[in-house]
């Protein structure tokens, strides 16, 4: 059976204890959690760490407590903004152009010109012509189909660029989240410092 212990708290238990609370809220987690892992680690109850906290030490870390929740909000925006839009961002860019030129290539226009070209260079009979005629509107035919599909490809090919731009923006959007978030938890740390700093010196005083 593990002794609980009822001593008076030390400045590196109470530094222990603001560390986990803190962590935990930035986690997302509960206080009653945190509470639950500092009594463990120091052989407190839940109950008596908890009654530390409020009593003690949370006044102390008022702008970190903010800090923390602000960057538990920061951090669920950067999980939905996740490595999948990269991705797609780079497919986008690759795939598109290679279709639309294939298509531009095999969709070269056949012309009421180039047919009688073609006439006037040969001896041809009537139904010569006929057959032709109708192998020319069987192409044509073809080449309005290609056009279309040229056409659709070319309005999808906007589309994803304009997707592609939108995708852009949202990860240097997130780029920047990210980087304040690391502002923000050295801005942390810097206040943790200062405020055991200040818990150590009327110790001193007393000695």
């Amino acid at each position: 059976m593990s002794i609980i212990r009822q001593d008076a708290w030390t400045n590196d238990e109470d530094l222990i204890l603001a560390e986990v609370v803190l962590r935990h809220i930035r986690e997302g987690s509960t206080q009653l959690a945190a509470f639950e892992e500092v009594g463990e680690r120091l052989q407190r109850t839940s109950a008596a760490c908890g009654f530390r906290w409020n009593s003690a030490i949370r006044k102390k870390y008022d702008a970190a407590i903010a800090l923390a929740k602000k960057q538990r909000k920061k951090g669920k925006v950067m999980k939905e903004e996740d490595q999948a839009n990269y991705e797609v961002e780079a497919s986008q860019e690759v795939a598109v152009p290679t279709i639309q030129k294939s298509v531009e290539k095999e969709s070269e226009p056949v012309t009421p010109v180039a047919v009688e070209q073609h006439v006037n260079s040969n001896n041809m009979t009537l139904e010569d012509v006929i057959d032709y005629l109708k192998t020319y509107a069987s192409k044509l035919g073809q080449s309005n189909e290609l056009e279309n599909e040229n056409d659709k490809l070319k309005r999808e090919n906007e589309k994803l660029k304009e997707s592609n731009e939108k995708l852009k923006k949202e990860i240097k959007a997130v780029k920047k989240e990210k980087e304040t978030i690391n502002e923000d938890y050295r801005t942390l740390i810097s206040i943790m410092d200062r405020a055991r700093k200040m818990a150590v010196l009327p110790e001193e005083k007393t000695n």
